[in-house]
């Protein structure tokens, strides 16, 4: 699915029985014809995917990483739920041919997906791309995040994917205690925070489906033109506000992740990224928004989380069991974020 994304063997830790899954996909699913070719992308450490090559085509399986889960995490059943559910929208997404929920087949559940051509766009200031392109693909992705959030889920059938309304205060909630469970020491910030944001949610409540990790990493690109052909990576996904996901993608305009390059500096006419109030003018212009009042609180809730996500894998790293490398250093930035989340808000 990831093209240009760097194949590797079969981790030692995700092998399965590619005869039986062979066995398996010969007689579920139309057309498959072995021999099978297995790879492992690079990527995808939450939920392991791979590369399934046959003599005539190629597919994508994700599935579920091994071991004792907690109940609510790595759900590859969601993830197949709702693309599949997007086939037919304006939202690009892979073509879902089955779930495989039969534990015996490869040990865990997993589901089989189209494997789609594209570019992974790691670098956000997209080098050696002329301006107008630079300014297509940012403005392409504002117009998938429009279409997704302009879906009508309940004529999909996806009343039941998340819980409608009171988004910003369950999660405000959630993400208090995941830190609070995680905490190493006092972060002066991330105590305010917690103080401030569950009584000062702006009105006017919405409800849409959310991605919950929507940037440019999690999205496949035509190989030649600057559009998006396949949103991935639905783990987080739910009902939710669609502001949440807008705030949450306009982090890098305020903020470089490890590793990450950030957008300050890197915007403008001479570089053709929009600034962080084009690319809201234009989220606003295709969901039919005059403007986002109070859009510093949603700004500081995407940081606040961020902040609280972070500070979970700094606890995991200093305990001994993070699934990074870059555990340490990443969660260590927990208090930055915290500090421009408060920032937004005095």
């Amino acid at each position: 699915m990831k093209s240009d994304e760097k194949l590797i063997p079969v981790r030692d830790a995700h092998h399965f029985d590619e005869d039986r899954l062979a066995e398996y996909l010969t007689a579920h699913l139309v057309g498959f014809k072995g021999p099978l070719k297995v790879q492992q992308f690079e990527g995808g450490q939450s939920n392991p995917t791979f590369l399934l090559s046959t003599a005539e085509k190629r597919y994508v399986l994700r599935k579920k990483p091994p071991g004792k889960l907690l109940p609510s995490a790595h759900m590859v059943e969601r993830e197949f739920r709702i693309m599949q559910a997007l086939e037919k929208t304006d939202v690009p997404v892979p073509r879902m041919y089955l779930l495989c929920e039969d534990e015996s087949v490869i040990g865990v559940t997993f589901f089989v997906m189209e494997y789609v051509r594209g570019r992974v766009l790691a670098d956000l200031t997209l080098p050696g791309m002329s301006v107008q392109e630079r300014r297509a693909i940012y403005l392409d992705m504002v117009r998938v995040l429009a279409a997704l959030h302009s879906v009508d889920y309940a004529a999909l059938g996806l009343e039941d994917y998340g819980k409608p309304g009171n988004y910003f205060g369950r999660q405000i909630g959630r993400w208090s205690k995941q830190y609070v469970a995680a905490k190493t020491d006092t972060i002066p910030s991330m105590e305010k925070l917690m103080e401030y944001l569950p009584g000062n949610v702006p009105a006017g409540d919405t409800t849409c489906i959310v991605h919950g990790d929507y940037r440019m990493e999690n999205m496949l690109f035509h190989p030649t033109e600057p559009r998006v052909v396949a949103l991935l990576d639905w783990e987080l996904s739910t009902l939710g506000h669609p502001l949440g996901d807008l705030a949450y993608t306009c982090i890098p305009f305020r903020f470089t992740m490890a590793g990450r390059l950030t957008l300050e500096g890197k915007i403008g006419p001479q570089t053709g990224i929009p600034t962080e109030e084009e690319y809201i003018a234009e989220y606003c212009h295709l969901t039919g928004r005059e403007r986002i009042p109070q859009w510093n609180f949603y700004l500081a809730f995407s940081f606040f989380r961020l902040a609280s996500i972070c500070q979970g894998v700094y606890k995991r790293g200093i305990m001994g069991n993070a699934s990074s490398t870059e555990a340490l250093e990443r969660g260590r930035m927990a208090r930055d974020l915290a500090d421009i989340a408060w920032t937004l808000l005095e």
